[in-house]
């Protein structure tokens, strides 16, 4: 999102998305659960709220994600700045609720910039 020459707003939102599948994924293996292969945010999430109510509260968000798994991947459609921004912010949410969930730490820097505090977008 930073990139001031020819940013990639397309590859922002499919990572967005992977950010959300690989965070529940973990969280199910977490568990001992199969992890199954597919991309649809909310089918991972619906094995999951049974046990943890509050992730339900983030479903608008993964169902926004789910289409970013794919959508931009081949020619025809692109992503805007705007929906790349609300992708990373829908991220970030997401990202901040498991990791509370799986017990891990906040991540509070960005790797890129050390010392820095993280912002999504």
């Amino acid at each position: 999102m930073r990139a001031r020459k020819s940013p990639n707003y397309d590859l922002c939102c499919f990572c967005a998305q992977q950010c959300g599948e690989k965070y529940l994924k973990a969280l199910l293996q977490e568990r001992g659960q199969p992890t199954p292969r597919t991309h649809d945010l909310p089918k991972l999430l619906d094995l999951l709220v049974g046990d943890y109510a509050e992730l339900g509260l983030l479903r608008p968000q993964l169902q926004a994600l789910t289409a970013f798994a794919v959508e931009f991947r081949y020619p025809g459609a692109s992503a805007t700045k705007a929906l790349a921004r609300q992708a990373c912010r829908d991220s970030a949410l997401i990202r901040d609720s498991l990791r509370r969930v799986l017990r891990l730490p906040a991540r509070t820097t960005d790797r890129t910039h050390p010392g820095k505090r993280h912002r999504a977008g």
